[in-house]
Parts: structure tokens; C-alpha cells; sequence
């Protein structure tokens, strides 16, 4: 399966019950799927790609050295999502403890990519720079939710256990960051916009 198809939950828990037996090219699979997206996410956290890969690295590693016990995980995602974060805030804590207690609004977001989609492709590049420059404008948090959900694909129930807040609050960020792009792309009802959010993420 190609590395940047979508798995569904069933090929996901597939994959795991292949790993828990010491398939190696399953593991492999499962890095080439979440790698990439979680290297990002690091990045957002400790400002460094190469801190980043580095503990992405380190969760894998500790992933297939525990494989025994990874298809009893029930959300993989979330779970590793959260062993990204968990890293990250005691790196920051290692280098500097006054990083870990700063809000969480002051954490950046790096969007360095769309997932590519068809009506992506049919948008012209000038609006395409507006959007990522609006998106770029958001608040630190409001656009680390709209990454994790328009970018990532997480559910909003996903997105809320990750960075352990309500599904409300993900609700309103969401909403604010379509508003503040469709200003930005000069259209008055987001109803006339593609709204970021495919349809089933804000499933409970």
C-alpha cells in the first residue's frame, strides 16, 4: 500500500496486529503513514526538525520494542500523537522548564503543506498564497487545530485527547479560522467556501 494512502481504522488495526507478531515491513508501514505528519507536529512543539525527527524516532523505537502490547492500543493515532507531544514537553523541559510552563498559545505552528485534494488543485496559486497566509496568520493554537484537522485528518475527538481539550473548543477554533480565511479570500459567507473539515471529523 502506497505510503501516503489513507488507512482505514480496519487496515490500521491490521497493521498493528502485524507488528505485535514482529512484522517488520508492517512497522515500516506504519512509520511511512505517520512519520511525516507527527515530524511536523514535533516541529510545532520544539522548533526544530531535527529535535523533531528525532523524537518521532525515539516513539517508534519504543513502539517495536513493546510490539507485543500495540494491538490492545484502540486508537493508534491518538496514541502516538500523544507520545509525540509527551516527548517534546519534556525536551522543552530539559533545555528550559520556563518553555514548559508558557500558555499554549505561544506554541507555533509551521504549516509547511496542503494534503492535496481536488478542489485544492482547481483554486488558483494567488489564492492559494492568500489561504496559506491567512492560515499562517491564525492564532498559534487555532492553527495547530485547523493543521491536526484540515491538514492531518483528525477527528475533533482525536484532535481534543492529543491536546486535551473540549470538543467545544475545537468546535470554535475551527470556526474562527474558516472566518478569518474566508476574509482574508474576500468572501463574505463561509457557506461559499470549501469548509476545511471533511465531512465525519466532528464525529463524537
Amino acid at each position: 500500500m502506497p505510503a501516503n494512502e489513507q488507512h482505514t481504522t480496519v487496515q490500521l488495526k491490521e497493521l498493528q496486529n502485524r507488528v505485535a507478531s514482529g512484522d517488520e515491513n508492517a512497522f515500516t508501514e506504519l512509520y511511512l503513514h505517520f512519520g511525516k505528519k507527527l515530524i511536523l507536529f514535533g516541529v510545532s512543539l520544539v522548533r526544530s526538525k531535527e529535535i523533531a525527527e528525532e523524537l518521532v524516532e525515539d516513539v517508534f523505537v519504543r513502539l517495536w520494542a513493546n510490539r507485543q502490547g500495540i494491538s490492545g492500543i484502540d486508537n493508534l493515532t491518538v496514541y502516538l500523537y500523544v507520545a509525540v507531544k509527551n516527548k517534546a514537553l519534556n525536551k522543552l523541559s530539559q533545555k528550559a522548564q520556563e518553555l514548559v510552563a508558557a500558555p499554549f498559545d505561544y506554541l507555533d505552528t509551521t504549516m509547511n503543506e496542503f494534503a492535496a485534494d481536488p478542489y485544492d488543485m482547481m483554486i488558483t496559486s494567488e489564492m492559494m498564497a492568500q489561504m496559506q497566509h491567512a492560515i499562517e496568520a491564525l492564532p498559534p493554537r487555532c492553527k495547530m487545530i485547523f493543521k491536526l484537522v484540515r491538514e492531518d485528518g483528525l477527528k475533533y475527538k482525536e484532535v481534543a485527547e492529543i491536546l486535551n481539550i473540549s470538543v467545544n473548543t475545537i468546535d470554535v477554533q475551527m470556526a474562527i479560522a474558516v472566518k478569518k480565511i474566508c476574509t482574508a479570500l474576500h468572501i463574505d459567507k463561509p457557506g461559499n467556501f470549501h469548509h476545511p473539515v471533511p465531512a465525519g471529523k466532528r464525529e463524537l
